[in-house]
Formats: C-alpha cells, sequence, structure tokens
C-alpha cells in the first residue's frame, strides 16, 4: 500500500467520528479547515440539516446492495471531505448506507482535505482540490483500484453548463444544485459506484 494512503487510512475517521467531530466544531461557532469564516460556518449548519435529514430518508436499492454484498473482496472506501462542502454533505450520507447495507464488504473512511493535503494531491479534478473524492483501496491487495468524484456526472454537467453560460459559481447554481441532488435522491451516487465496483470485479476475472 501507497504511504500515503496508509497514512491518511491511519488519520481516518468513521462516519459517526466525521459527524461528531463536524458537529461539535459548530458549536464552538467554527467550520472544519484551515480557514474560517461566517459564510463557511453558515455552510456547514445548513449541511448537518441536510446530512441529519437524509440520514433518515436514504434508501439503498436492493439491486445495489445485492451487488455490493456479492464483491468478491473489501474494500476501504476513502473519502477526502470537509463540513462546509455542500456536495459531501449530500453524498456521504449515501455512501454510508450503501457500506452498512453492504454487509461488511466496504468499510468507509473519511479524512478532512485541509489534514491530507499529500493525499488530496494525487486527486485532483481539473488541477483543482475538489471534493468529496472517494478512493477505493481493495484490503486484501492492499492498492487503490478507482477512485470517484467530486460529484454525480448529471451534477456535474449542471455546473459546468452554467459555468460555460455564466462564468462563475454563484449563489443560484449552488441552489440549483441541491435541488438537482433532492430530485435524483441518491440514485446516481448508487448507480455510479456500483458500476465502478462491477468493473473492478470484472476487470479481476
Amino acid at each position: 500500500m501507497k504511504n500515503f494512503i496508509a497514512k491518511a487510512l491511519f488519520n481516518s475517521h468513521s462516519y459517526a467520528e466525521y459527524r461528531k467531530i463536524v458537529t461539535d466544531l459548530l458549536y464552538e461557532g467554527k467550520s472544519t479547515g484551515n480557514e474560517q469564516s461566517e459564510s463557511l460556518t453558515n455552510y456547514s449548519k445548513l449541511n448537518e440539516a441536510r446530512m441529519n435529514r437524509l440520514d433518515k430518508t436514504v434508501k439503498i436499492s436492493e439491486e445495489v446492495i445485492s451487488k455490493l454484498q456479492n464483491l468478491d473482496n473489501h474494500y476501504f472506501w476513502l473519502v477526502i471531505s470537509e463540513g462546509w462542502c455542500g456536495d459531501a454533505a449530500q453524498i456521504l450520507p449515501i455512501l454510508n448506507k450503501m457500506a452498512h447495507d453492504s454487509n461488511k464488504k466496504i468499510d468507509l473512511r473519511i479524512v478532512f482535505r485541509d489534514e491530507n493535503t499529500e493525499l488530496m494531491d494525487h486527486y485532483l479534478t481539473n488541477g483543482g482540490r475538489a471534493i468529496p473524492k472517494v478512493i477505493i483501496v481493495c484490503k486484501e491487495a492492499g492498492i487503490v483500484r478507482a477512485d470517484w468524484g467530486p460529484r454525480p456526472k448529471g451534477a456535474s454537467e449542471l455546473m459546468e453548463n452554467y459555468k460555460k453560460e455564466f462564468g462563475v459559481i454563484d449563489e443560484k447554481i449552488k441552489t440549483d444544485l441541491q435541488l438537482w441532488y433532492l430530485a435524483d435522491k441518491g440514485i446516481s451516487v448508487q448507480e455510479e459506484l456500483v458500476q465502478i465496483m462491477e468493473n473492478i470485479k470484472y476487470d479481476r476475472l
């Protein structure tokens, strides 16, 4: 296993631990990450409410559960995140439920981006530190098999088309993005990740 992956896993958190860290910081009026501002703290508060709702409402399809439970190997899903990230707030509860329903085939571990810059810089998106990023590590082989993120294809296209037309990422597109996630109900995240897992399984045949 590459040293920067092993180091990140050693410093990683369970989903429950991650949620507690974010919540505890909010009680202090802070957000996660190196940068502190009122806007980032406000985003974190919004995300806290979203994640609380999604933890109660996210449903994983029976087809996805079956495919995850039938994986040949066991995997870490090592996720790079921060509490202020709107995409992470929409995606992490889905990943947590997928891991929970996988019959221990998936072990979800989370690290904070600003505390793990070496890891982050191996998984840039168009040269930027976009999150969340899911790094799929085979436990048996100790190697990275794939990565995914920072958002599903449909959400990425929405953002790209808006930026192409208006030249900025503003509050309107951020609201539109959250509405996209609400309408999608986590289906795209489930389908895209299970397809990656299926491809890994196929590649080993």
